[in-house]
């Protein structure tokens, strides 16, 4: 091994240093928020809900569940558990969960604890009978809003923000829909609601549409989910996306389309197109793998660099490092191999467990690198700790130059809409400058997708502000009110 990879560059963790791994996380890579799936008028809806769920599996792996409701009798049942779908649901919990309607969730918590209190969807009992709540995203106001709440007399049973939506609704005199409607006006972020009674189905998405819900037909009813992915998984038909500030509402009359608020600038989360949605999955009508395709293509516009091989790192930037090839004529290689059966609960007891885990989750193709210079393609820099291990794993693999190209702009700022991410002072890119940022994840050179270049590459409606998207983590503009000295949490 050569002196350069044993003279590891310290790794940046906010106000300080850190000689070793720095976080107990194996990565640091963003995490994915969580995922909702709805399904309304199909008989077995559980089993729909089910293979839905599973197609949503990415967006979050901490907890899963369901709740149901039989049409003709109202009855409504629930079953949630920590964990993945699959270790979650069996077939005996499917089948306590009759009836032609459900609403599912999977969940990756930014805030509140690790607990099957917090898991979704959340089940509340008021005046009208059941009501059961599944969301993603984050309400911003969520706070201030719970201790008007909690001044009042409500008592909150969950750490989570999405139960302050169950209060609102429970406190009017209204009758559901139209509490539901005022409920939402309320609410400040991103967020992409389920709410589901004995009788109705509600379906709602935040008035900038920062997290994406989509409409699907199958069987004459009507399913709903984070990501068209769920709907192929499930035979559904695509209708559209949910719009902006729309609120559905179907019952046994069928579905009426409303909205609580209008829609003042589309501004979907840059990162679903970046790396959280898979790449089979629509957003806005942009097909993933493609756009990744067109970011690859445009950063080798933007930064060529003469080297033997592209890889991505998996699996986000594999599209994108596929374009980058396309475009320069390098060979693209899996450099870089996944190993997908290391499990969500790695146990790290010990600093050298820990260095191996790195590898255990992922390795460098020794007879692809060896002796070449490599071009690494990734997604995003976060705190650099995941960018720094990926580079010495190809080093020490014999890789004879890494160059990192990254397909989007560097992430300076945090997210308050449902992302888990560090305080801005623990991104690295909102504290150094790009040759410090190379520096410190030992790169041969590192470039960033530029501002303009990543607007271009997604596409879109070019008479939209930014084409549609939040890119508030790039250039600190955010579609809504933040508090900067509030804590970020995730009402999912």
């Amino acid at each position: 091994m050569s002196d350069e990879i044993k003279q590891l560059p310290k790794l940046w963790t906010g106000d300080h240093y850190n000689e070793g791994i720095g976080r107990d996380d194996i990565f640091d890579k963003l995490r994915e928020e969580c995922g909702v799936f709805g399904v309304f008028g199909i008989p077995d809806a559980c089993s729909l809900g089910y293979y839905g769920l599973h197609a949503l599996q990415h967006r979050g792996e901490e907890s899963s569940g369901m709740a149901s409701v039989e049409s003709e009798t109202g009855k409504f049942s629930y079953h949630r558990g920590m964990g993945l779908v699959k270790e979650v649901f069996d077939q005996k919990t499917l089948d306590g969960l009759p009836g032609d309607r459900v609403i599912g969730h999977v969940r990756y918590s930014t805030a509140g604890e690790s607990k099957l209190a917090n898991a979704q969807p959340l089940i509340f009992k008021y005046r009208d009978g059941d009501l059961a709540v599944a969301t993603n995203g984050n309400i911003v106001n969520a706070p201030s809003i719970r201790e008007e709440l909690e001044r009042s007399g409500s008592i909150f049973q969950t750490s989570s923000d999405t139960e302050v939506i169950a209060h609102l609704i429970a406190r009017s005199s209204k009758d559901f829909v139209s509490a539901a409607k005022d409920a939402l006006q309320r609410l400040i972020g991103g967020f992409a609601f389920l709410l589901m009674t004995n009788d109705k189905l509600v379906v709602a998405s935040d008035p900038n549409g920062l997290r994406p819900l989509v409409m699907g037909k199958l069987a004459g009813g009507y399913v709903f989910a984070s990501e068209t992915c769920a709907l192929e998984t499930c035979g559904a038909e695509y209708v559209r996306d949910v719009q902006p500030g729309e609120m559905l509402v179907l019952d046994r009359d069928g579905l009426r389309e409303d909205r609580f608020d209008q829609l003042e600038r589309r501004a979907t989360c840059a990162m679903e197109y970046i790396y959280f949605a898979r790449p089979d999955s629509d957003i806005n009508g942009i097909n993933l793998h493609s756009a990744r395709k067109r970011m690859g293509q445009r950063l080798a516009l933007e930064a060529f660099i003469d080297a033997d091989v592209v890889t991505g790192v998996p699996d986000s930037s594999i599209s994108a490092a596929i374009g980058y090839a396309e475009q320069t004529g390098i060979p693209y290689e899996l450099g870089l191999i996944k190993n997908k059966y290391t499990g969500r609960t790695f146990i790290q007891p010990s600093q050298e467990l820990r260095e191996k885990g790195v590898k255990m989750k992922l390795s460098a193709v020794r007879k692809v690198v060896e002796g070449k210079r490599v071009v690494m393609i990734d997604d995003s820099i976060v705190r650099g700790t995941t960018s720094l291990r990926i580079v010495n794993l190809l080093r020490e693999a014999g890789a004879t130059e890494v160059h990192v190209c990254i397909t989007s702009p560097p992430f300076k700022n945090p997210c308050y809409y449902g992302i888990d991410t560090p305080d801005r002072k623990e991104l690295i890119a909102s504290q150094k400058s790009v040759e410090e940022i190379r520096a410190a994840i030992n790169a041969d050179s590192l470039h960033f997708l530029s501002h303009d270049g990543f607007i271009e590459a997604v596409g879109g409606n070019d008479g939209e502000y930014n084409r549609g998207m939040c890119l508030a983590c790039f250039d600190n503009d955010y579609p809504t009110p933040v508090d900067p000295t509030s804590e970020k949490s995730c009402s999912c």
